[in-house]
Parts: structure tokens; sequence; C-alpha cells
């Protein structure tokens, strides 16, 4: 009976460990009150990519066309409820670009 409890905390005890090396992982880029994770980033470049506006379109817009899409990474959604999310999404995809996996820019932390 006892050997089950140890083992039960052991099995528990690496699936939280697991979970938190996971998350340790990320790489997170904080700016202007907003923290998203490099990844996400990453995405909403190739979303922009993805979709072709019209500039007719884009005039007409109130909000950054990333925040329209679908699979916009939930993390991003946020930024599209600020004034600025224009201005924050071409921020951060500048910083995404400035080598933010080797901590080069003081706003990314989780780096290598």
């Amino acid at each position: 009976m006892g050997g089950r409890t140890v083992a039960g905390l052991l099995s528990g005890a690496a699936v939280f460990l697991l979970v938190l090396f996971q998350s340790t992982e990320s790489v997170y880029i904080q700016y202007q009150g907003f923290q998203v994770q490099l990844e996400s980033v990453k995405k909403l470049s190739d979303l922009e990519r993805q979709w072709a506006f019209s500039p007719r379109l884009q005039a007409w817009s109130t909000l950054p066309i990333p925040c329209y899409h679908l699979a916009l990474p939930p993390d991003l959604k946020p930024i599209c409820t600020s004034r600025e999310a224009a201005s924050i999404f071409k921020s951060l995809k500048t910083i995404a670009e400035d080598n933010c996996e080797l901590c080069e820019n003081v706003a990314c932390t989780g780096c290598i």
C-alpha cells in the first residue's frame, strides 16, 4: 500500500515538473503591458502573409487586420482591445525579428 502512495507521488511530481519545464521553454515578449509568446508573434506574421486585404477594406477597418483572423493566437487577442493595437503588433513583430530568442532585446524573457 505504501509503495502505491510513493509511486503516485512520484508520478504526480513528474507530471508537475514536465508542465513546469514546458512552460519555461517558451520565450515571452513583454510590451505595453501585454505578455505574448514569441511563437504567437511568429504566427502573426504568417497570418498577415496569408491574408491579402484590399486597401479599401483596410481603410474601413477599425481594428488591425489580424484581429479579424479566426486563427489569431489567444495571447494576442487582448491586444485588439487596445487603441494602439496596430502599432503594438508592428512593434512586436520588430522585437521578434531582433533575435529575441537570444535575449538581445530587453522585452524578451525566457530566452536561451
